[in-house]
């Protein structure tokens, strides 16, 4: 008999507690691990062009309606009022305490539906939001294939590099217009109507692309059969979660809907098998109050989006943060000596340290390791990561802006407390110090 999420925690002595030791590590994105090899797939996107599947790790949500924009305004920080079809945004949804419940990308369709495509958070809350509304609005749910079947509705693809859109234009049969960065646009590809997004991961141009799931093999043909002279590489899991680190993306965001009394209602809807659920937490973050591991907008870069013009779930929270200290996401190059250190490891007698799995150390779902300068703790490390276009291992900073200072040297804990959890993922490990510095970007 499943059981709600409220009801899970009563088995456990606190929510941290049952989320560091889920039986579950990294995001999974159930694609083959490598097609030819992460090194290879990982240089394509800097040197010829990639393809990305991306048709099964999201959940996609379809609102239909003449509500439906009113509605998603409601419940997030965005501003909608020149969200026009074929133009798509990045929704980002906060708790009553102005903390980031999830973040997707919302589509707006030529048809007039909106489709909401990330993680499951964001689709789970619109669609509890939406029931206990009163809105007119119809919502459709296209759940990720671990939660349903491997069929779709869509298929979707993603082409980086810099030979990524002279391949489609090869396949369009003709040029494709400029597009600004989140704009989209039709093309035709063997046959088939294929709706586009520009969008760029890893500093690389590309476009994201999708059409009916019963046209994915012909499409996916036609591409890889285009790009053979430009040098086109199919990427799996292992490059592609790498790709978001190297933009400065934070794909999993621990959703802020473990404390609140916002969150209780929504918390006796989600189930003991949800998303929310069932992800880990991992690293050397070792605060006790979970709230130190939510995120507000200020910390990854979204309070850009924040529209105060407008009422919407969070507001107020926010209001009072705003000329508040902030954190600000820079990038973590890690030292080689250090990274050195950690892998031989293996081969001495001495401390046994975290293994460091390339390209991606993700061994959680939500990872969090703490940041020091000069022994004082001031801020958090995620998402460890090594690229060929970096050339070493780095990782993203969530940083207190006063401590931020490009270029300056900073220590990071590699390593869970008191030897690692009870994930499946940890090994029997001592906690190290690895030193990094502070940079603009991941390529320094």
């Amino acid at each position: 008999m499943s059981r709600s999420l409220n009801e899970k925690l009563e088995s456990y002595p606190s929510a941290l507690d049952m989320l560091k030791n889920a039986q579950v590590g990294f995001y999974q994105f159930p694609v083959p691990d490598e097609h030819t090899n992460w090194r290879v797939e990982q240089s394509a996107w800097q040197d010829t062009a990639v393809l990305f599947e991306q048709s099964y790790h999201m959940t996609d949500i379809y609102i239909s309606g003449p509500d439906k924009i009113h509605f998603l305004s409601l419940i997030s920080l965005n501003n909608y009022s020149n969200f026009t079809t074929m133009n798509a945004l990045q929704i980002v949804i906060v708790s009553d305490s102005g903390h980031i419940v999830g973040d997707a990308v919302v589509f707006h369709l030529q048809n007039g539906e909106l489709q909401v495509v990330g993680k499951p958070t964001c689709a789970n809350f619109i669609e509890y939001m939406a029931q206990k509304s009163d809105f007119e609005i119809t919502l459709r749910k296209d759940v990720r294939v671990l939660e349903g079947s491997n069929q779709r509705e869509m298929y979707r693809f993603q082409i980086q590099g810099p030979n990524a859109f002279k391949i489609l234009e090869v396949v369009n049969g003709k040029s494709i217009s400029e597009l600004r960065s989140f704009g989209m646009c039709e093309l035709n590809i063997a046959g088939c109507k294929v709706t586009g997004l520009r969008h760029g991961m890893a500093n690389a141009p590309g476009l994201e692309f999708w059409g009916p799931y019963f046209e994915r093999e012909n499409v996916l043909n036609a591409v890889m059969e285009a790009g053979k002279e430009f040098g086109l590489k199919r990427g799996g899991g292992r490059a592609y979660s790498t790709a978001g680190p190297q933009s400065g993306w934070v794909g999993a965001v621990l959703p802020a809907i473990y404390t609140g009394a916002d969150m209780i209602d929504y918390r006796d809807w989600l189930t003991d098998q949800s998303y929310e659920a069932t992800l880990s937490v991992g690293g050397s973050w070792d605060s006790e109050n979970i709230e130190d591991y939510y995120f507000d907008p200020w910390d990854l870069g979204y309070h850009r989006l924040i529209h105060w013009d407008h009422d919407f779930k969070g507001r107020e929270a926010l209001i009072v943060k705003k000329d508040r200290p902030h954190r600000q996401k820079i990038w973590l190059q890690w030292n080689p000596e250090d990274i050195k250190k950690i892998q031989n490891s293996m081969y001495n007698n001495g401390p046994n340290y975290k293994y460091l799995e390339m390209p991606a150390a993700h061994y959680a779902t939500c990872p969090f390791d703490k940041v020091l300068m000069n022994g004082k703790q001031i801020g958090m490390s995620v998402y460890a990561t090594y690229t060929m276009a970096v050339g070493g291992w780095f990782s993203i900073g969530i940083i207190n802006e006063a401590d931020v200072e490009l270029g300056n040297e900073i220590e990071l804990v590699w390593g869970e407390p008191n030897g690692g959890s009870t994930k499946p993922t940890i090994e029997p490990h001592e906690q190290t110090l690895i030193r990094a510095i502070m940079s603009k970007t991941a390529l320094g």
